[in-house]
């Protein structure tokens, strides 16, 4: 047994060699068959430390390991490990670290898989720049990616280069016409380019494709309103707002124009009356966001902002009695306005007299308004 020992401390003291980790990569490439991406992580990770800290140039991960096969010099750790250490990160949404393990690694060595792991994880990061660089890369390679197509055609015409999209598009519908991503991002394109008549074109092949989505049902309606077509702007409107669960005002509010445009006058008032209702604000949000402007205005010293923002919150919550006090008092001492000052103490004591029973603060608060109020009556006499 002590000489056993001995062996395991020698194996031990020399380091973990090329066996650690084939035998980690393999752990981990179990768990990942499991979708147990969280143990996976743990087994590739451990890989990576050790051939990154040994230096390991050489290394196949191939089902045959009798070969070995040179990787980018600049990198120490063998490509399937970084690739597959990379993957695991994409699939647990830890974005940035998926790129930078791909980042600086030879675009040659890389998998199709891997260029859409980097592409995605810059788009998903929401860096559009690298996003573009990346897709164009993988495109040079793989022509016949249509969702890349699709998403690099839709992030130029988003980057106020709709013309860009639109060669991007074109170049892959000379070979697939019939890919219903990258149509809809090459329609998108034209309409953004203000080529309303090729967008409806467009528009027209995808509808007949079958394509009823609430995002191409929606576009197609707004660009027939634009080439004057109403009766199909009505017929893509219509269900593209009943997709929306009634809940999109700018389907509401379109289709309530056509309606009427095409003299369904009542129908139209309706939708109008529901685009209408939809764009009003959040009431528990607008009460928190003008509440806390009224203070920051009022901290640094915007007196004449702070209450612009406190009457506001007065718009979504008539009964709060604070807000009356606060705007009184910033009209009695900071903006010097006794008329402005008066109205509201005397809106504060109308609301604050009803409360029962008051608290001590909001009684001391009765009394100096009370104080204020006939102090400005006095005044006036």
């Amino acid at each position: 047994m002590m000489f056993a020992l001995a062996l395991l401390t020698a194996t031990a003291a020399r380091g973990e060699g090329l066996d650690s980790l084939q035998i980690l990569v393999q752990r981990g490439d179990s768990c990942m068959q499991q979708y147990n991406t969280f143990e996976a992580l743990k087994h590739y990770q451990r890989a990576f430390d050790i051939a990154s800290k040994q230096g390991i140039v050489r290394f196949s991960m191939d089902n045959d390991f009798s070969h070995s096969r040179p990787y980018v010099p600049e990198d120490v750790v063998p490509r399937a490990i970084r690739l597959k250490l990379a993957d695991c990160h994409y699939k647990r949404a830890n974005y940035h670290l998926c790129a930078e393990l791909l980042k600086n690694m030879s675009e040659d060595s890389l998998t199709h898989d891997a260029f859409r792991h980097i592409t995605y994880s810059y788009k998903h990061q929401g860096d559009n720049g690298a996003f573009m660089y990346w897709a164009s890369q993988l495109l040079k390679r793989y022509p016949m990616d249509g969702e890349i197509v699709a998403g690099l055609t839709l992030a130029y015409a988003r980057d106020n280069q709709p013309q860009k999209g639109i060669v991007c598009a074109g170049e892959y519908t000379l070979k697939d016409s019939t890919n219903i991503l990258v149509n809809r991002a090459a329609a998108e394109a034209w309409l953004l380019n203000g080529d309303y008549s090729m967008a409806s074109k467009l528009y027209n092949r995808l509808l007949q494709q079958g394509d009823s989505t609430f995002s191409t049902l929606y576009s197609a309606g707004m660009c027939y309103t634009k080439t004057d077509s109403l009766e199909r702007a009505y017929q893509c409107l219509k269900p593209a707002l009943w997709l929306s669960g009634m809940k999109h005002y700018g389907a509401a509010w379109r289709l309530g124009i056509v309606s009427i445009d095409t003299k369904r006058y009542e129908e139209g008032l309706g939708y109008l009356s529901l685009a209408t209702q939809l764009m009003q604000p959040d009431t528990t949000a607008m009460k928190a966001i003008t509440l806390s402007q009224g203070e920051g205005y009022y901290l640094t010293q915007h007196y004449e902002e702070a209450v612009a923002a406190w009457k506001e919150h007065l718009t979504y919550n008539p009964a709060s009695i604070a807000t009356y006090y606060n705007i009184a008092n910033a009209y009695a001492y900071l903006l010097k306005d006794k008329e402005q000052a008066k109205t509201y103490y005397q809106q504060f004591l109308n609301l604050a007299r009803k409360e029962e029973p008051p608290t001590q603060q909001l009684t001391d608060m009765i009394r100096q308004a009370e104080r204020m109020v006939a102090y400005y009556e006095k005044k006036k006499k």
